[in-house]
């Protein structure tokens, strides 16, 4: 029997251990069902469950329990990212607790320690989304890193090398000097920031005036090996192919013509530095120009800085702008808003430098991904979100897949210290080949996202054709959020058009953003996150996930609110009473099959309404519209069957006729049954405990089938029939609340048909109950007694003699006290804004506040006045 009250904490986790105990999340192969199946965004483990996640895998875990319950091999594969930069910062800081550096401690027990963090902690999150409730397939439980993806990894490295489509080479890329590593462009946030152009005049050679070019960053003038104008612009005509000298460096550079050149920016002549800026290093190549970087990984400059070797980048360029001032070749400073590159993990200034990385060749690879989704062989829903994805892989650029790090996949790339020959093996290396030198493995690792890219068939046993990867992949849908298109969906997008033959999946949906009740995005500098998991140990984990799902859109964002959360905390005891009336009423009973029972009006009604509900609900689930569905479910369970149809119920089942109430259980049980199968992807923990109660069956609600439309439930004329009844009741509650009428008061209640009289007999008892009626008569005609009070509705004049509603000296009393304290306020706030004194001294607010009492108590003394003239 259900417990007297709802208390989730009594009941989530044995439910969810008893789930795992039964394998009721493993998914089976089995050629009879069609699979269906979602991977999880793997989290990093360096990560803790924030609202984020709690939105996310809770769409996903609905999806899935629904297309389980639908009879689907049901496949929801879980696992963790091992997130390159985000672990070893951690492993970084934490030694540095202990006074040791990477360096100090080398390079495999780094590892150790990182494996041991790994163990520690990686598996935190992992337990968070037990507490959500999320049905994954824990057998199959991923790593990036494990034995299975790691083998993907290196072929698909080896293979793409042996294609072409993987290089190394000396390119510019982006470099974080704080985490000393390389980044694709993806892994670059853009701020806008406020900065100056610096204007500095570059002196030719010949001393026969300057060029003046506009910088924003002074500090890699030192880099410089030529100056380019447009080989359109008038002004520079005769200065191309002049010599320049290099302010404060002395060397010589050349001005060179190149339409990269924007004619309208600054000065229209731009120095060309190819160690520090991408577009400069194209310039650089096309005209053979020499490559000098001016500083080192660490943002420090080097020894081609000359005097300013050793200083910090950002300390140089004050020193340089001084020493520019002091030559007199700084001819003008301007503000200038721009967009400034930061590392999106410590959110250091990026600097772009020239450095020997590895690469994947892209557009290749960009061209097949962005046919599939114009396609539509992929579908992103919203639709609206194909732009971002558009836009990234149409200007694509080549991605820098190789990273300075140890913690990660190494690349396998072996150098023969003998004979200088370079090997990419996905078997590991300890001789050369060719002359049998020792070698040596390449010291970088792969970009995180390079194995998360494989993720949708890595952790099926790609590159080996396992039956996991034959039966589930490729997987249905992708859920996850808009910031991490280009990251991640693009990337997994083109890998499986490459090496799978097959794109990863048909659908991806988009989530927005869970903000605080401000609208903010929740953040740590300003303190307005919500732990998911504080929420759980309150509210329960049924809660939280009603609360996040409930009238959400895709790709839309959502406000949190503690009000929402009371809110769904108040739908699922409501939800828990019924099924306790429900239970209560039918334990013990021996039901009649609901095909047969003998079923009354109200039956009828909440069977067709349970029909329609069903019909909406698959069609909204299907779509991927849950936050309707469920919208559309609380208002089927709050307002039809808890509000009106168990109160409907009541007169039979508290009735001496056992044959009608225990077709009418039947009917009760059979809705709270479905209701319960309705909901259990949304609120799995409830409506197991719940179905656990109603059927003593041993089974579990989420292995049950989803509920489907039955033509034999369909019965629109008795629905709309009592649909009529129903709001004949509601009028006579409006009435009886606007007359103050005591609940415990019974009224004497006349009808006059508009139309079929029959609907009002059979629906007369429930007036009677529903309305506490003395008596419902139906009349043939209005006697219009001018003390009678009326409803007109649509299909009936609801006639009820004044008398019945009110004692006409009693309340003649109450409404005089009233009206005359309503004119006692009147005169006050009306004497106060007549007095100067008042105005002159009183707050704005304040004398705000007493105008709107003038209008309120205006408003409330004419309204009474009607009331006691209607009465007389």
């Amino acid at each position: 029997m259900l417990s007297k009250t709802y208390q989730p904490q009594d009941f989530e986790n044995r439910i969810y251990e008893e789930w795992q105990n039964k394998n009721y999340f493993t998914a089976v192969i089995d050629k009879n069902k069609k699979p269906f199946t979602i991977v999880i965004p793997p989290p990093n483990i360096t990560g803790q469950l924030h609202m984020g996640h709690a939105l996310n895998n809770s769409i996903q875990d609905v999806i899935i329990r629904f297309k389980r319950m639908q009879g689907f091999s049901a496949l929801y594969l879980p696992g963790t990212d091992h997130a390159s930069i985000a672990t070893e910062v951690k492993i970084v800081e934490q030694m540095a607790k202990e006074g040791l550096t990477k360096a100090d401690v080398g390079r495999e027990e780094f590892l150790q320690r990182a494996w041991k963090w790994k163990e520690k902690y990686g598996g935190r999150i992992i337990e968070q989304l037990k507490r959500l409730g999320c049905s994954c397939d824990w057998s199959r439980l991923a790593f990036t890193m494990d034995e299975k993806c790691s083998k993907a990894v290196k072929h698909v490295f080896v293979k793409l090398y042996n294609k072409g489509l993987i290089y190394q080479g000396d390119r510019i890329i982006n470099w974080c000097p704080s985490c000393k590593t390389a980044l694709s462009d993806a892994e670059v946030d853009y701020i806008e920031q406020d900065s100056f152009l610096w204007h500095i005049k570059y002196p030719l050679k010949d001393g026969s005036g300057f060029i003046t070019v506009a910088t924003t960053r002074p500090e890699t003038m030192l880099g410089d090996t030529a100056v380019a104008v447009n080989p359109n612009d008038k002004r520079y005509a005769s200065f191309i192919g002049k010599t320049l000298i290099l302010p404060l460096i002395n060397r010589e550079i050349p001005v060179i013509a190149d339409e990269y050149v924007d004619m309208q920016f600054g000065t229209g002549a731009v120095k060309i530095t190819p160690a520090h800026d991408p577009n400069d290093f194209e310039v650089g190549a096309r005209h053979n120009l020499k490559v000098i970087r001016v500083m080192d990984d660490g943002g420090i400059m080097n020894e081609n800085a000359t005097k300013y070797d050793g200083l910090d980048r950002f300390e140089a360029r004050k020193k340089i702008v001084q020493d520019l001032k002091n030559q007199n070749l700084l001819e003008n400073i301007k503000p200038h808003k721009h967009n400034v590159g930061s590392c999106y993990r410590c959110g250091e200034t990026v600097e772009p430098i020239v450095s020997k990385q590895w690469f994947v060749k892209m557009q290749p690879l960009a061209k097949p991904a962005i046919d599939a989704v114009k396609d539509k062989k992929t579908v992103f829903i919203p639709k609206r979100f194909e732009k971002i994805y558009f836009n990234w892989m149409e200007n694509i650029k080549d991605w820098c897949i190789s990273r300075q790090l140890w913690w990660g996949h190494r690349i396998p790339a072996y150098y023969c210290t003998a004979c200088g020959k370079m090997i990419v093996s996905e078997s590991d290396i300890v001789k050369c080949p060719d002359c049998q030198g020792d070698v040596y493995q390449d010291k970088d690792v792969l970009d995180t996202w390079f194995s998360s890219a494989l993720w949708p068939f890595s952790t099926l046993g790609y590159p080996d054709k396992t039956d996991d990867l034959n039966y589930f992949y490729p997987t249905n849908i992708l859920v996850t959020a808009y910031d991490i298109i280009f990251f991640w969906v693009a990337r997994m997008i083109f890998s499986g058009i490459e090496h799978m033959k097959e794109l990863p999946f048909k659908d991806v949906l988009i989530t927005g953003l869970v903000r605080d009740e401000l609208g903010r995005k929740m953040s740590k500098s300003l303190g307005n996150g919500i732990d998911p998991l504080e929420i759980i140990e309150k509210y329960g984990a049924d809660t939280l996930r009603f609360s996040l799902l409930i009238g959400t859109s895709p790709g839309s964002d959502m406000r949190f609110s503690y009000e929402k959360i009371e809110g769904c905390r108040n739908f699922n005891n409501k939800l828990w009473n019924a099924a306790r009336f429900v239970i209560i009423n039918a334990e013990g009973q021996s039901l009649p099959d609901i095909f047969n029972a003998d079923k009354n009006s109200a039956d009828k009604w909440i069977l067709n309404k349970l029909n329609q509900l069903v019909v909406d609900v698959v069609n909204n689930m299907e779509k991927y519209e849950l936050g309707l569905a469920a919208a559309k479910i609380y208002d089927f369970v709050w307002n039809y069957f808890c509000d009106w149809y168990i109160e409907l119920t009541k007169p039979v089942l508290y009735g001496d006729d056992f044959e009608k109430k225990n077709s009418t259980l039947s009917v009760l049980v059979y809705v709270l049954d479905k209701i319960v199968k309705l909901l259990h992807p949304f609120i799995p923990f409830i409506t197991e405990e719940i179905f656990g109660n109603l059927f003593a069956c041993g089974g579990s609600i989420m292995v049950e089938k989803y509920p489907v439309y039955n033509p034999k439930f369909d019965y629109p004329q008795d629905s709309e029939d009592m649909d009529i009844i129903i709001e004949t009741i509601r009028a006579i509650r409006n009435l009886r609340s606007e007359m103050n009428v005591p609940p415990s008061k019974r009224i004497l209640v006349n009808i006059l048909p508009a139309g079929d009289k029959q609907i009002f007999e059979k629906g007369a008892l429930y007036i009677q109950k529903l309305a506490n009626a003395s008596d419902v008569i139906l009349v043939n005609n209005d006697d219009e007694n001018k003390d009678n009070i009326t409803v007109v509705l649509p299909n009936c004049k609801i006639i009820i003699a004044s008398k019945e509603l009110i004692d006409k000296e009693k309340e003649l009393i109450r409404l005089g006290k009233e009206l005359k304290l309503a004119q006692s306020e009147l005169m006050r706030a009306k004497g106060k804004l007549q007095s100067q004194g008042f105005l002159s001294k009183a707050p704005k607010e304040l004398v705000e506040a007493e105008k709107q009492k003038v209008e309120k108590y205006s408003l409330l003394t004419e309204q009474l006045s009607k009331s006691i003239e209607s009465i007389k």
